[in-house]
């Protein structure tokens, strides 16, 4: 049965439906309120089509529907489904800031962690909450009123005794035999898990009927606890009624597109108060109507109808948004009382009635058009402006380079000047003390310079001392360039910690030179040492700007040096009986040639 024929099958109530390819591989999923009316649109004669839909109806090659109540659940299952299988014709969103999740593992006894990765591993996620610290005392919450842990036990052996978050009431105790039961962890992990997703209403009716069956059955302890329990959760809920009869909560969102491109801003208002801002970006948007329910305006037009005429109505910033606040939105656990959004779109009225029914509470999707929240729209707007130019807007070469400079002298504290100037970066190589050699790379202007680039033989250390091989090669480096007039660089970097920072800051101050800015890498934890405040390491985050320029200065040192220190390693053991190596008999050739043509007596090369 091809497609046509199973659309002219599907049933006419709300549901999901799922296009999939020849690799059975889920390549897009929407909504309807009516599956077959929506469906059929795609295969009705004489439609137009426009390219983004062309390819999708061409490459799907089975249809999956799923069937629900309401609109609203449509909503959900669809959004729950684009999330699941990342559809390459969906829009899909990305947000460019890592917010924690409560992870609930899954094994015998599942124990709760705050995280920043999700895995697929089986386990149970939630979130992501913001600010970061919401989550922590989500945790804290389910340690002291569910107990169930965060705890590193091998929970699937029993111990001897439990440990301390026993005695304080923080864990059921699953790690010591007797002390709880397989069923009774379970009930704690089922009311953290309703608690986790927001069912606040079904975990207080499960406690509700908890309290009165024990109560009934004379076990007054555990009615008790239910009891104290349900008094907890009505208080947590108490508190959010009345954070939105404040009208303190709200979201405001910022929007911009170019193309195929946009940025979209999140500030999250929390009792009046600015407490964050998220940034989703996307990068590759369909130029059509293929969003959301805008996806069913898309047809194919069968053998014999008339040509297709081009779309007139592409992709809209309305749809794009209706499309990416569901992602946002759906299946959080914390809603807020109100949203404000710069533009109407289609399932506007649909979605907040879904969020109002996930929060148990109103929740207002609206387009202010004066006061306040109109401002608030439009800073919001502002700063979607300028996340897009910082994203897709790349700086020309010399601005971009002087940008990255001056980043990097507010990281190290250090006066470098207004344009990106010159970083010599030293390392040293050897194995075990033999052949030991360094380099020195040259970072200018944005970009390593490799004809500056130098090799160094060390004469006189002998052994494995690092220490003493950067003091000699760096005394050597800046002698010369003091003898020669040459200009100093404005930064010196060297490979190592404080050690070898410290050998380098010695021979610069007997050189006269404590002006220059010094710093060093370490390996392995990445902490950046400047020659003065060695006391306080500076630790940049991995994406920061000024440890890529570093890192890639000290990867170079390091990469140069490694390929110097194997050149010599390998002369040294393809050396002849006689001792002369074939490069060095090579060498003494070329200057005998020389010698011949002027006449003077050739070179021996000495035997032993």
């Amino acid at each position: 049965m091809d497609l046509i024929q199973k659309s002219r099958q599907l049933p006419t109530q709300p549901g999901v439906y799922l296009f999939k390819n020849a690799e059975n591989t889920v390549i897009y999923v929407g909504k309807a309120r009516d599956l077959r009316a929506r469906v059929r649109t795609y295969f009705l004669a004489g439609a137009w089509e426009n390219a983004k839909t062309g390819s999708l109806v061409r490459e799907a090659a089975d249809l999956e529907t799923i069937v629900v109540d309401t609109e609203a659940e449509a909503l959900a299952l669809e959004n729950t489904l684009i999330k699941q299988h990342q559809p390459r014709f969906n829009i899909l969103l990305r947000d460019d800031k890592t917010y924690p999740y409560i992870r609930l593992s899954r094994e015998l006894y599942p124990r709760v962690y705050v995280t920043r990765r999700l895995e697929r591993d089986g386990s149970e996620y939630f979130g992501p909450f913001f600010p970061a610290g919401f989550a922590y005392r989500l945790v804290h919450f389910v340690h002291k009123h569910f107990l169930v842990p965060s705890c590193k036990v091998d929970l699937s052996r029993f111990h001897s005794r439990p440990c301390l978050q026993f005695h304080i009431q923080r864990c059921l105790g699953p790690c010591v035999q007797g002390l709880t039961t397989p069923e009774r962890y379970q009930q704690a992990v089922q009311d953290t898990r309703l608690f986790l997703s927001g069912r606040h209403a079904d975990l207080a009716r499960e406690l509700k009927r908890r309290r009165d069956t024990a109560a009934e059955a004379e076990r007054f302890e555990e009615a008790a606890s239910c009891r104290d329990l349900l008094t907890v959760l009505e208080e947590v809920q108490e508190r959010q009624k009345m954070h939105a009869v404040s009208g303190a909560d709200a979201d405001i969102v910022g929007f911009y597109r170019e193309g195929e491109r946009m940025a979209l801003n999140l500030f999250h208002l929390r009792h009046g108060r600015i407490v964050d801002r998220r940034e989703f970006f996307r990068e590759s948007l369909p130029d059509t109507g293929l969003v959301g329910d805008e996806a069913g305006e898309a047809m194919r037009p069968q053998a014999g109808a008339a040509p297709p005429r081009q779309d007139p109505r592409p992709a809209t910033d309305a749809a794009i948004l209706g499309a990416l606040l569901k992602q946002i939105y759906l299946q959080q656990p914390y809603l807020p009382p109100q949203v404000s959004v710069p533009l109407d779109f289609e399932d506007r009225e649909a979605l907040a009635a879904a969020l109002t029914a996930q929060r148990g509470s109103t929740v207002d999707i609206a387009v202010p058009q004066r006061g306040a929240k109109k401002s608030m729209l439009e800073l919001a707007a502002k700063n979607a402006r300028n996340s897009f130019a910082r994203r897709f807007r790349s700086l020309p070469a010399a601005e971009q380079a002087n940008a990255d400079w001056a980043e990097l002298g507010r990281a190290l504290g250090l006066d470098l000047g207004a344009t990106a100037g010159r970083i010599e970066c030293f390392d040293i190589s050897h194995f075990q003390g033999a052949e030991t050699v360094a380099s020195m790379v040259v970072w200018q202007g944005g970009r390593m310079d490799h004809s500056q680039y130098r090799k160094y033989r060390i004469r006189t250390v002998a052994g494995v001392d690092d220490f003493r091989s950067m003091a000699e090669v760096v005394g050597r480096r800046y002698r010369r360039l003091q003898a020669e007039g040459a200009v100093l660089p404005n930064l010196i970097l060297i490979d190592g910690g404080v050690g070898q920072l410290h050998a380098a800051q010695t021979v610069l101050a007997e050189l006269g030179l404590e002006q220059v800015p010094l710093a060093s890498l370490a390996k392995r934890e990445e902490l950046i040492y400047v020659a003065g405040q060695e006391h306080a390491p500076v630790r940049l985050g991995a994406q920061a700007r000024p440890l890529q320029i570093l890192q890639t200065v000290r990867d170079e040192a390091h990469r140069f040096a490694i390929t110097f220190h194997r050149q010599r390693r390998g002369k040294a053991l393809t050396a002849d009986g006689d001792g002369a190596k074939p490069a060095r008999r090579r060498t003494t050739a070329r200057r005998n040639a020389a010698l011949a043509q002027s006449g003077e007596p050739p070179e021996l090369t000495p035997s032993i």
